[in-house]
C-alpha cells in the first residue's frame, strides 16, 4: 500500500506561483493531479509517466502548469504559474501501478487527502 501526502497549498493572489508537492511512502508508477471545486466534480490536472518522459495537461492549464517528479526522493510536483481565480480547489495526488501516463480518474489506485489552493481575484 502506497500511502501519498500533498503539500505546497495555500492563499494567493492572481497572477502568483505556488509549486505543490507530493510524497510517497513508496515506489510508485504513472502518477497524476487532479482538482476538485467547491460544488464540482474532480477534474483531471495533469499527469506524468513513471520515468518523467511523457506528460499530459488539461487543456486549462497548459502553459500554465508543468508537472514534473523526482523517482530518487519518490516525490512528484506541480508548479502552478499565472494562478487564476478559477484554480481554485482542492488538489489531490494520485499513482497509478501501470508505468504510463493516465487522464482518467479511474485508472489510478492511491490518492492523497488533498492540499487546498485558493486564488483571489
Amino acid at each position: 500500500q502506497v500511502q501519498l501526502v500533498e503539500s505546497g497549498g495555500g492563499l494567493v493572489q492572481a497572477g502568483a506561483s505556488l509549486r505543490l508537492s507530493c510524497a510517497a511512502s513508496g515506489r510508485t508508477f504513472g502518477m497524476g493531479w487532479f482538482r476538485q471545486a467547491p460544488g464540482k466534480e474532480r477534474e483531471f490536472v495533469a499527469t506524468v509517466s513513471w520515468r518523467g518522459s511523457v506528460t499530459a495537461y488539461d487543456d486549462s492549464v497548459k502553459g500554465r502548469f508543468t508537472i514534473s517528479r523526482d523517482n530518487d526522493k519518490n516525490t512528484m510536483f506541480l508548479q502552478m504559474n499565472s494562478l487564476k481565480p478559477e484554480d481554485t480547489a482542492v488538489y489531490y495526488c494520485a499513482a497509478r501501478q501501470a508505468i504510463s501516463a493516465s487522464r482518467l480518474e479511474s485508472e489510478y489506485n492511491y490518492w492523497g487527502q488533498g492540499t487546498q489552493v485558493s486564488v483571489s481575484s
